[in-house]
């Protein structure tokens, strides 16, 4: 009898039955309050009756449509209606299934459009498991040992992780930046150096918001270079952190965007966007795909919008993720184990650390088991694994927030005394 491979660890021992809304709901009829959404796929929750009832509709009348072969409407409604929220000036885009052929894709764009081969990344990136994506991907070993030689080209600078140097975010971030006027007259030429990659917010790499500060200044020695921005917006875009996309709580505009997870609402579905005169440098057959652009993904995904737009959710995500880093600031204020809590919008994360600051990954394993066992589906992160991580979906209310940070002050209480 064939089974899963051994490798598909599963965070939680949940076989989920069905979900709504927040909650999943597993087969012993157990209810959980889900704050994993699939790793911040479900931002309009779980089988949210308008995203099913598009998906259901669309099913009915063409699921395939290839798209270098014919055309849909869905695909046609989707790329019109994202051009509303979109930065200004990015007016093409190009669908894939995955983050990480997204990023693949851009990286392409990037090496076509400038003519130059290297590709920066930072510290504690994640942009996906895919051979050149684990190039670019510095969460964790685990992404990128025992498959090299990766792609060549990807050079490595600091990113600001103000609490891991013990420094203050101005300070992380001058050094950052000058870290990287470092790289760019040492390892990777300014002239040689295709793209900057960034994350809002690092995902795996523990959820650290780059501070506006990094951002703009990416953005000021891209124009210097002619080297373009890359905004890895996969986990952050859609209203996850309290802003449409995570940039905007900065000044600084990419030149190409990432957008996955959270577009269809669980459907495969990804882009990337840039402004038509840069697309255009993208060489013949160098897009494409069979599935990209599924009909069922796009209607999906263009209820997915109307729903953010009709509901708040963007505004949503504000307000429940002050309140969700007010309370887990006061669970951290109760156990020294929790040496900082961090977050934008509904992107909140908790960091564990030994007397001596060391990182602590059995206390947040152990946390996060507690959280689990008391109905509380969380998730860990960060290069040594001891931050947990909430990702709850974008409708998440009040009370729901605080039933979880009730749950989680039991858990912690229970995991580190």
């Amino acid at each position: 009898m064939a089974k899963l491979s051994p490798l598909l660890k599963q965070a939680t021992p949940v076989l989920a039955e069905r979900g709504e809304g927040v909650y999943l709901y597993d087969t012993d009829g157990r209810r959980h309050l889900d704050f994993t959404a699939g790793i911040g796929v479900t931002g309009t929750g779980h089988c949210h009756p308008r995203v099913v009832e598009a998906a259901q509709r669309q099913v009915g009348t063409l699921i395939h449509g290839q798209y270098t072969t014919v055309m849909h409407e869905p695909l046609l409604r989707l790329t019109e209606a994202l051009g509303d929220v979109l930065p200004s000036g990015l007016d093409s885009l190009f669908f894939l299934n995955s983050g990480s052929e997204a990023v693949e894709a851009s990286i392409r764009l990037a090496r076509h459009a400038t003519g130059r081969q290297n590709i920066v990344v930072f510290h504690g990136s994640f942009h996906g498991r895919t051979m050149g994506a684990a190039a670019l991907t510095t969460a964790g070993t685990k992404f990128r040992a025992g498959i090299g030689p990766l792609m060549p080209g990807a050079a490595i600078a600091p990113f600001p992780q103000a609490y891991r140097y013990g420094w203050d975010e101005g300070e992380a971030t001058r050094f950052a930046l000058r870290e990287l006027d470092y790289l760019l007259v040492t390892a990777s030429p300014a002239s040689d150096t295709a793209a900057f990659i960034v994350e809002p917010v690092l995902g795996e790499g523990g959820y650290i918001p780059a501070p506006p500060g990094f951002l703009e200044g990416l953005r000021e020695r891209a124009d210097r270079h002619g080297i373009l921005l890359i905004m890895d917006e996969v986990q952050t875009g859609f209203g996850r952190t309290g802003r449409f996309w995570g940039h905007e709580h900065s000044a600084a505009l990419p030149d190409v965007l990432i957008t996955a997870k959270g577009l269809a609402s669980g459907f495969p579905l990804s882009a990337i966007a840039a402004p038509t005169a840069l697309m255009e440098k993208a060489r013949p057959g160098s897009q494409g795909g069979t599935y990209g652009g599924n009909a069922v993904s796009c209607a999906a995904a263009l209820a997915t919008l109307q729903v953010i737009q009709d509901e708040d959710l963007v505004g949503n995500a504000a307000r429940q993720g002050a309140r969700l880093n007010d309370g887990l600031q006061k669970v951290a204020a109760d156990h020294p184990a929790i040496g900082d809590v961090r977050g934008l919008g509904l992107m909140q994360a908790a960091e564990f650390t030994a007397p001596g600051g060391e990182p602590d990954a059995d206390a947040a394993a152990r946390a996060h088991k507690a959280a689990t066992e008391r109905g509380l589906l969380l998730l860990t992160c960060g290069a040594y694994g001891n931050v947990v991580r909430m990702i709850p979906p974008l409708i998440v209310t009040e009370s729901q927030i605080d039933d979880a940070l009730g749950l989680w002050a039991d858990a912690v209480a229970d995991a580190v005394g």
